[in-house]
């Protein structure tokens, strides 16, 4: 009777030791990021999906607002002494997030210590390089990649009996026959100014933004993009928004609506717009590349990323990043990345998913989805397309953005807005340069 009291209580507290013990504890992983709507419903599959996956660890997507609201939540917490275990970063944040020495912990040596398999050539080159050093160590996880891209009514274009526009003059041509035939209040659109107007705009047409490489060579560049190309585009959007025919539609996204309401035919923004457009657009479109001038010898170039990648903060355990390595090896697998690309238009980051969408006739139905990739990869990037480095960027596109709206609301002439903008955003850059840890 003794012996099987004592069996019972060693059973007991053998199962009670068992579930206290920290080795079959499930280690947390945050991930802090910046996915609304169908894009956020991605994010919590491929999180419940790992989850379900294997009984170690457990991702817990949090989102934390735009782009700029996640970033500066993760560098405030980092400072608290609490940041998240992976941060998503858009790509302009890049220059600062690599300047935060500390702060990150590098892909390449995350994955490298917890002895998984990576390797950087099995990604595109197009959409790694952006985040990568020049000798191809990939220092942040490219998550949700994408271009600009025209979006196109192809109902409302018929009405006019118009073409889609592949020219800047033809979209202009364009619009006004929107404008005045059933769109009064907009011919054409765009969301992220900046990166449309200008970013994009620039690497196109394969002429600089700035100095060494758009600062992918190094911290100390200088802006220049008060040149005639940028001068010419933003002096027609100022002429064109005094009737309406282009309609400033704000600094961020905020006004993709306006396409899918119906009140803008034609609409330039990310790629990524396509989950939002097939849940709510009730009329034919597609995603056509960006409009060039043909006058610029060698137009278009190749377009440059957005969407943004997954950082990784120090200061974490070993147990901690074993499990942050092994997610990323998750999300690198090549049936997830068609998944991912699929449900949200963002591209797939590595080159066995590209090449199983267009295997499985992908593209045939939607032939949009390969538009964005098709930008990236249209001819060899050059110093001026292959990307863009610049600290304090956030900063800096407001800057832009604000100078832009003085010119497009009639206060400033096209070269006295592109002019401030160069000078006021130099003088930034030299103080990031001043802060930054080399």
């Amino acid at each position: 009777m003794a012996l099987r009291y004592f069996g019972a209580a060693a059973a007991v507290a053998f199962a009670v030791g068992m579930t206290a013990s920290p080795a079959l504890a499930v280690t947390e992983i945050q991930w802090w990021h910046a996915m609304t709507g169908a894009n956020n419903d991605v994010i919590v599959k491929l999180a419940n999906d790992f989850n379900a996956s294997q009984s170690d660890y457990k991702v817990i997507p949090t989102y934390k607002g735009s782009y700029p609201d996640t970033m500066n939540a993760g560098i405030a917490a980092f400072r608290a002494g609490n940041a998240p275990h992976i941060m998503q970063v858009f790509e302009v944040g890049t220059a600062t997030m690599m300047a935060a020495t500390g702060a990150v912990k590098p892909v390449y040596k995350l994955m490298t210590d917890a002895g998984e398999k990576f390797d950087p050539k099995n990604y595109l080159s197009a959409i790694t390089g952006y985040y990568s050093t020049s000798k191809g160590e990939m220092l942040s996880f490219p998550f949700n990649s994408s271009s600009t891209v025209m979006w196109v009514n192809l109902d409302e274009l018929k009405k006019v009996n118009a073409e889609i526009p592949k020219t800047w003059p033809e979209v202009f041509e364009v619009a006004k026959k929107l404008h005045d035939n059933g769109h009064p209040t907009c011919g054409f659109s765009n969301s992220w100014v900046t990166w449309v107007n200008l970013e994009q705009l620039s690497a196109w047409h394969n002429v600089p933004l700035a100095s060494k490489a758009n600062g992918l060579d190094g911290f100390d560049t200088k802006l220049e993009f008060n040149a005639p190309l940028q001068e010419k585009h933003l002096e027609k959007l100022v002429e064109l928004q005094k009737d309406k025919t282009y309609d400033y539609a704000g600094r961020t996204n905020q006004g993709e609506g306006r396409f899918t309401s119906g009140e803008c035919a034609i609409y330039l923004t990310s790629s990524a717009f396509f989950g939002n457009v097939k849940a709510q657009a009730k009329f034919n479109f597609t995603a056509a590349p960006m409009p060039y001038y043909p006058d610029v010898k060698g137009a278009p170039q190749n377009s440059i990323i957005g969407g943004a990648s997954l950082w990784v903060m120090g200061g974490k355990s070993a147990d901690e990043y074993k499990g942050i390595a092994k997610f990323l090896t998750f999300l690198s697998d090549t049936d997830r990345q068609v998944y991912i690309h699929k449900a949200s238009g963002y591209l797939p980051i590595t080159k066995a998913a590209y090449e199983k969408a267009k295997a499985e006739g992908f593209y045939k139905d939607q032939p949009y989805l390969e538009t964005p990739l098709l930008e990236l990869t249209n001819k060899e990037p050059t110093e001026n397309s292959r990307g863009l480095r610049l600290g304090n960027m956030v900063q800096l596109r407001d800057v832009w953005a604000e100078e832009i709206e003085q010119a497009l609301a009639g206060k400033k002439t096209a070269k006295q807005a592109l002019d401030a903008s160069v000078e006021r955003g130099n003088t930034m850059l030299r103080q990031f340069e001043k802060t930054a840890v080399k």
